[in-house]
């Protein structure tokens, strides 16, 4: 049985987003707004249906890079804060390094990236996980660095080894902090891939979503480009709500972030 604040979870913003976009198509249709100014929502639609076959292709690529790095962020990022939770002398000497690649803008350096890269997809996928990279490190470091000092002098007291403190207390703590970094991860991987992806195609590389975008940009097809922008938008969200559920169901049971609210 859904309850009342499950349901307006939802219908709240599903009656938002409908009165948003009957708005937007009276104001097209009202004003007389040509489509290669601003389409309305259903010409988007309708050339989102009709352009399907080429455009999904386009977004299972963009799919495959963005999930592809977030995997290859997560292992890296979690193998690394375990790195430095077991050493303080590891994280002085790499954590800057994680800083500088964070705070270096990817658009910047895309280009390096895919002329040193032969491989394009390789270079795609570098240059998604260089964006997604650090919010998993960031936050797992902290969480296994947050662990309660209480249960850590317990642990010791009954004789823990290393490796038994690791597996048994400070994982597990760092947990919703992992899996937080995973959620915002999850959207910078696909903001790394797209704009790689625009680098990519403006040198006539055909890839994913963004060279749709810019080749729907080249030829005026307005429309066709709002579709491949409704496409990307609605990957992002359901990347966000993957892991949104996932992290819900690892925490449900023991975890006050996994708190619904309901009976506040």
């Amino acid at each position: 049985m859904i309850s009342r604040a499950q349901a307006l979870r939802w219908f709240a913003p599903a009656v938002l987003g409908f009165l948003a976009l009957a708005a937007w198509e009276w104001a097209v249709w009202a004003q007389g707004i040509p489509s290669y100014i601003l389409p309305g929502p259903v010409q988007i639609a309708q050339t989102l249906a009709r352009d399907w076959d080429s455009l999904s292709v386009s977004l299972l690529v963009t799919v495959q890079i963005t999930f592809a790095a977030l995997a290859v962020a997560a292992s890296l990022g979690l193998l690394l804060a375990i790195l430095f939770a077991q050493s303080r002398v590891i994280e002085m000497s790499l954590f800057p390094y994680a800083v500088v690649l964070q705070v270096t803008p990817i658009v910047a350096i895309a280009p390096l990236i895919i002329i040193w890269v032969d491989d394009v997809r390789a270079a795609l996928l570098i240059c998604a996980w260089i964006v997604a990279f650090f919010p998993i490190l960031s936050n797992t470091t902290v969480g296994l660095q947050s662990t309660d000092r209480n249960l850590l002098d317990l642990f010791r007291l009954y004789g823990a080894s290393r490796w038994q403190v690791l597996w048994r207390l400070k994982l597990p703590s760092a947990m919703p902090y992992f899996l937080a970094g995973l959620r915002i991860s999850g959207g910078l991987a696909l903001i790394g891939a797209i704009v790689a992806e625009f680098v990519a195609g403006t040198g006539g590389t055909a890839s994913g979503l963004a060279y749709r975008i810019l080749e729907s940009g080249y030829q005026l097809q307005i429309p066709r480009m709002f579709a491949a922008l409704v496409l990307v938008s609605g990957t992002g969200i359901a990347i966000f709500m993957a892991l949104s559920l996932l992290s819900h169901l690892l925490l449900r049971r023991w975890h006050e972030s996994a708190d619904t609210g309901e009976h506040r």
